[in-house]
């Protein structure tokens, strides 16, 4: 059975991997994304992540969003309790005659709303703030995410892609205030992208906020599939969305190899080495990882 590990401050256990939802409408269609959401709820990911600007390679600035969520809400359709959901707010909207972005009181509370709409539920267990909205004060985006607690509608919130000093200023507000402090933050973060380990996790550590880093895989590249002097595998993204991910130049194409032996000297697929790696740094409740197939997921289990 996969691991379990406590958000911190909160009686929530997570699985160590959590299911991205990024690339649910396409390339992952509604039927088969219905059917990876099943299989990993059966096989012991209690933990999906969504946001609701996501639509898979759809997605633009300012396009409807709202996919990935209506998805998984008919994902969840009587598996409600048997799921820890989290999904975000601050990115451009334009959906059902509305438009919005950013972290304002009006735009959050618009939002979550038509998340759990789209969810089907009443509430979601984790809300987080996308990413800073450089319009709005720090202290009126909080302020709504402790109301939205106090309704009900969330019972913890976060934030992706939040700098150190940003943090450090959250939970300033929250001690002067006495609002809910953020228990989970998402940062890029793999054994390519590093920096996050430097900056980020300290500050997170210091103030006992648990860490699930998205992006575990660098887009695909620490799969293995990339190989020097081969063509680009079908079905990776970097031929399905090259603006997502380009075919790698020759000094990330040493890096790769450099990691793929590591992987090796560990007895692991460098799929599984790319996910153990984050985990076994500390601080690390779960890793958000995407997947087009059940197969994908079946092997991250394999060794975790």
């Amino acid at each position: 059975m996969i691991e379990n590990r406590l958000i911190a401050d909160t009686d929530i256990e997570v699985s160590i991997l959590c299911l991205g939802t990024m690339t649910f409408g396409r390339p992952v269609g509604e039927a088969d994304a219905v059917r990876l959401v099943h299989w990993s709820v059966d096989h012991g990911i209690n933990f999906i992540d969504t946001a609701d600007m996501y639509e898979g390679y759809d997605r633009f600035m300012g396009s409807p969003g709202g996919v990935g969520e209506l998805i998984l809400g008919t994902a969840i359709r009587g598996r409600r309790d048997s799921v820890v959901i989290t999904t975000k707010v601050g990115n451009s909207i334009a959906r059902d005659g509305y438009e919005g972005s950013g972290l304002s009181v009006a735009h959050i509370q618009h939002q979550i709303d038509a998340s759990l709409r789209r969810l089907q539920t009443d509430y979601v267990d984790f809300y987080q703030l996308h990413r800073p909205d450089p319009e709005t004060p720090l202290v009126e985006s909080i302020e709504a995410m402790a109301a939205l607690i106090e309704e009900g509608k969330v019972r913890y919130w976060g934030f992706s892609n939040f700098g150190p000093e940003q943090i450090r200023e959250m939970m300033s507000l929250c001690a002067a205030h006495g609002w809910p402090r953020p228990v989970v933050s998402q940062p890029p973060f793999s054994w390519l992208n590093r920096g996050s380990a430097v900056d980020h996790f300290p500050v997170c550590r210091e103030h006992g906020i648990s860490i699930t880093p998205y992006k575990p895989l660098q887009g695909g590249l620490l799969t293995g599939k990339y190989q020097r002097g081969q063509p680009l595998p079908q079905g990776s993204r970097a031929v399905e969305n090259a603006d997502w991910l380009s075919q790698p130049d020759e000094v990330l194409q040493s890096e790769l190899e450099a990691f793929e032996q590591e992987a090796e000297a560990c007895a692991r697929t460098p799929l599984q080495h790319a996910l153990r790696w984050i985990l076994d740094q500390s601080g690390i409740s779960s890793v958000v990882v995407g997947a087009k197939r059940i197969e994908q997921v079946e092997e991250m289990l394999e060794l975790l």
